[in-house]
């Protein structure tokens, strides 16, 4: 008996190819038809999702991985148990399988083995019904179902077959059908199960996951009735094989017995298992689906000569009746397209003018309506189509200080100076040194991008701005304006309108310019943030953009970093990345040949450039991290400095909540300035000027500096009389009596003070009132010394209204309308003018005064140029001579 069933399934499988068995998809022959690769085909042959495979299933396969030296579990448990809990099913009557074709085979032994001599088949049917049960001897019955009942499945004459005989028989359903997609009642089947307990219920349910509105018969089940269930067609995964048998348990246990110990691999049941637990993806597939099939019809009934067939399920039944014409026919001219269709006419009780069409996505199924109404000599539809997206680079990291604020500042000019009207983009930054533009309020690093792009500042490229004044809330600017200070949870909560207004910021900004630039933030693969992003991987979905990966490789691990980002980004997030690029690198870049290779190997991305370290940038820094790194280690190469006994010493105070930190910038460029950040007062020492720096929460900043014994050592220092004390902005107002926060706009909202002493160097009081100022100011230093009468250029962000105590005291930068900018008194003086030291003129005029102080000899002229567009240019040439170029322009459709 076994080596006859052997020798039939020979015979089958020689027969599967091209004759009576032949299935869907074998695209490799088809492609050698067609004279094209296997992915050239558009295949609508096999019916899966169209969605695809969930998001996370290289996850999970990856995972399943790691423990590849393992034998599986020997009855897939885990994959049993999920589906237990999901259809309320005991353990013992779920049987895993290596597909459902090849639990149908064991059932169908089974079945012969309990003397099961005949099978009763409505028509058409999967074909490898009949197959499995000739290759296990049993007499095939078959009742032909009529086109013109739409194929309904005929229970009269399913119960006259049964009644023909008291020998057992076993009945093969499909819920929905394939080919046709008709479901039918599943009390019909109760109903003759009862009636004929002597015979066996087979019910295919391999697309019932597609139709929900069909009674499932998994949990409800005679106890006759055996169900077969595939996770391949649903969940867009059938290379890896999952499918499910359930019965009650004597019969489960007696298929379980004719499976291979192993049947279910490793990879399949990890898979398998999250397939049944991820409800969010069951749902979209069904209303995509769904979506998906009423449109297509609609379109396909245009076809002269096509009826469409009503169906249930992800592919369509059609009928092809041009004269002289098979669908054999139709299917080798959409073959010379690179389409592909599963013709019907092996399946019994239907001919060669039947085909199977799967629903697939929106595109591919206009494909395929188009190439049928050319062949029908008709029009292709007129579809309204997207107007064409902006093409977009954006780069992303793969931790936060990566380099992509710098980066995307010189693709921008690289772009720029190869002739396109670029822009950059940044759709939500965290940061306390913004910038005045328009009268609103945006990042710095976006200032720096639109200056490489030899344009304005624009709030659209940076439309929110988030500017932390906690450890868990801050003020939110949208479009340039606060809306409010948030907590974390309140911010998510406004998050779905902060996307609106970056959408409209970006779609604004893109119809403006051939090319965009977008910046990410942080890196994509933060998990824990993924739920709510709008700057990373959303924003690059909503641009249509092509991303390139950053790596700080002199933080070291950056391979590590690059791999396991991709490997926690969704398959559709993927497809988006490009290419990778290694910042910072400092050596002989050929010494990393063989770990770029590995890279390709095991991500299918190459390394685009390798960016060596660039030494003495001389572009803000947007991160405060990085600032205070810099400032410690002096951004300029020691031989670039005069020795220290002829430089002025500039020490900057430590804030937590440091802002607009870029005054410092223009100051540590020059030769004869040693400038430090310090933390403690015991680190000061007597320089030659200190800086009380701009603060996003001045009361909270200024009372952990009292705290930390500040006060006193300021208080030294002015009376000393040596040490110019400067305060800018929220520096400013700390210099007076008192600073006040009524509304809360700074401080905590359980913070039990609104106001809190300052260092009392200035007889001044500051209120912070509702009305931000913003703007950008033209003004004159009106204090003492060599700066005296020049003028200079700067910016305002505050709430402060800082008034005097004393008639006496003197305004130091005024407006041209003579309004108070600042005021002082002897050394110590502060301004709300940010950028007051970015003038090289008046700068170089200021530090010769100090250097006076000390005893040594004026420089005179100017000896640097705060030049940030040189800058830019610097690091565009070594950006350029770094990247592969050519293969950033073919990704953009730009070459």
């Amino acid at each position: 008996m076994a080596g006859d069933i052997e020798k039939k399934m020979g015979d089958g499988r020689a027969a599967y190819g091209e004759g009576r068995f032949a299935h869907g998809g074998d695209v490799v022959r088809l492609a050698a038809r067609a004279g094209c690769g296997p992915d050239q085909l558009v295949d609508f042959s096999v019916n899966v999702n169209p969605l695809g495979p969930p998001p996370w299933l290289a996850r999970e396969a990856a995972l399943a991985l790691d423990h590849v030296e393992r034998y599986p579990e020997p009855r897939a448990s885990g994959l049993v148990l999920a589906a237990s809990q999901l259809y309320r099913v005991p353990p013992s009557q779920i049987v895993p399988g290596n597909g459902a074709s090849e639990l149908l085979l064991a059932a169908v032994a089974h079945l012969a083995d309990q003397g099961v001599s005949r099978a009763v088949i409505p028509v058409p049917a999967y074909v490898d019904y009949a197959r499995a049960c000739e290759l296990h001897g049993l007499r095939v019955q078959e009742i032909r179902l009529s086109p013109d009942d739409g194929f309904e499945v005929d229970f009269v004459r399913i119960r006259a077959a049964l009644a023909e005989s008291s020998a057992p028989a076993a009945v093969f359903l499909c819920q929905p059908n394939n080919p046709t997609g008709v479901g039918f009642d599943a009390d019909e089947v109760r109903v003759l199960a009862d009636d004929f307990p002597h015979c066996r219920f087979v019910v295919d349910e391999s697309f019932a996951d597609f139709a929900p509105g069909l009674d499932r018969m998994i949990a409800f089940r005679p106890g006759n009735a055996i169900i077969l269930h595939s996770l391949t067609k649903f969940f867009a995964i059938p290379g890896l094989r999952v499918g499910l048998l359930y019965a009650v348990s004597a019969v489960a246990e007696e298929i379980r017995r004719r499976l291979p110990e192993w049947s279910v691999n490793g990879v399949a049941q990890r898979v398998g298992a999250a397939c049944l637990r991820d409800t969010e993806y069951q749902l979209q597939g069904i209303d995509a689906v769904r979506v998906l099939r009423e449109e297509l019809v609609e379109d396909l009934q245009e076809i002269p000569a096509l009826r469409v067939f009503p169906s249930n399920a992800n592919f369509l039944l059609c009928r092809y009746m041009r004269v002289g014409q098979t669908a054999e026919t139709l299917a080798d001219k959409l073959l010379e397209k690179r389409i592909v269709i599963r013709t019907c006419g092996n399946f019994a009780g239907l001919d060669d003018s039947y085909l199977r069409i799967a629903v697939l996505d929106e595109a591919r199924n206009a494909q395929l309506v188009d190439s049928l109404r050319e062949i029908s000599g008709l029009d292709p539809v007129k579809r309204v189509s997207a107007p064409a997206r902006t093409p977009a680079l954006m780069i992303q990291g793969a931790s936060s200080n990566a380099g992509k604020s710098v980066l995307t500042a010189a693709l921008c000019r690289i772009l720029l100076r190869d002739g396109y009207k670029v822009a950059p983009f940044k759709a939500q930054n965290m940061s306390n040194n913004s910038y005045v533009a328009d009268g609103g309020e945006m990042g710095r690093a976006q200032v720096v991008q639109a200056q490489a792009c030899r344009r304005e500042p624009d709030v659209r490229m940076n439309p929110v701005l988030l500017k932390p004044n906690t450890d868990t809330g801050s003020q939110v600017v949208v479009g340039g304006k606060v809306v409010g200070v948030m907590s974390v949870r309140e911010y998510h909560t406004y998050k779905p309108e902060a996307f609106r207004a970056v959408q409209r910021a970006y779609d604004s900004l893109a119809e403006e310019n051939e090319v965009m630039v977008i910046e990410g933030a942080g890196s994509p693969a933060e998990i824990n943030l993924k739920q709510h992003d709008i700057v990373n991987m959303r924003m690059a979905e909503y641009a249509d953009a092509r991303v390139l990966l950053a790596g700080d490789i002199d933080r070291g691990g950056v391979f590590a970093a690059l791999v396991g980002t991709m490997s926690l980004l969704e398959e559709h997030e993927r497809e988006r990345v490009f290419g990778y690029v290694l910042n910072r690198f400092r050596g002989d870049a050929s010494l990393l040949d063989p770990a770029l290779d590995e890279m390709l190997r095991r991500t299918g991305r190459p390394v685009l450039g390798v960016v060596p370290h660039i030494e003495s940038l001389g572009l803000p820094e947007e991160d405060s991290v990085s600032f205070k790194e810099a400032l410690g280690s002096c951004t300029l190469p020691e031989s670039g400095k005069l020795p220290p006994e002829q430089c002025v010493e500039i020490v900057c105070l430590d804030l937590a909540r440091i802002a607009n930190f870029n005054d410092l910038d223009p100051l540590r460029g020059e030769p004869d300035v040693r400038l430090r950040v310090v933390g403690s007062p015991l680190d000061i020492g007597v320089p030659d000027m200190l800086v009380l720096p701009g603060s996003k929460s001045t009361i909270s900043d200024m009372r952990a500096l009292r705290g930390a014994g500040f006060a006193a050592v300021l208080r030294e220092l002015a009376s000393g009389g040596r040490t110019e004390i400067i305060g800018i902005c929220g520096g400013f107002q700390m210099l007076g009596e008192t600073v006040a926060d009524p509304l809360r706009l700074e401080l905590d909202r359980l913070d039990p003070l609104g106001e809190a002493e300052g260092f009392g160097l200035l007889p001044l009081r500051t209120v912070l009132a509702a009305e931000k100022t913003l703007c950008r100011t033209s003004a004159r230093f009106v204090g003492e010394g060599s700066c005296a009468d020049l003028g200079v250029t700067g910016y305002e962000i505050h709430h402060g209204v800082t008034e005097p105590l004393a008639d006496d005291l003197r305004p130091v930068v005024a407006a041209p309308n003579g309004e108070p900018l600042g005021y002082g008194f002897g050394r110590v003086w502060g301004t709300y003018l940010h950028g007051i030291f970015d003038d090289d003129l008046f700068r170089r005029r200021f530090l010769d005064g100090l250097r006076g102080r000390r005893g040594l000899e004026p420089l005179g002229a100017p000896q640097t140029c705060y030049d940030v567009d040189a800058a830019i240019d610097r690091v565009a040439d070594v950006v350029r001579e770094a990247l592969d170029m050519d293969a950033i322009y073919r990704a953009l459709g730009l070459r």
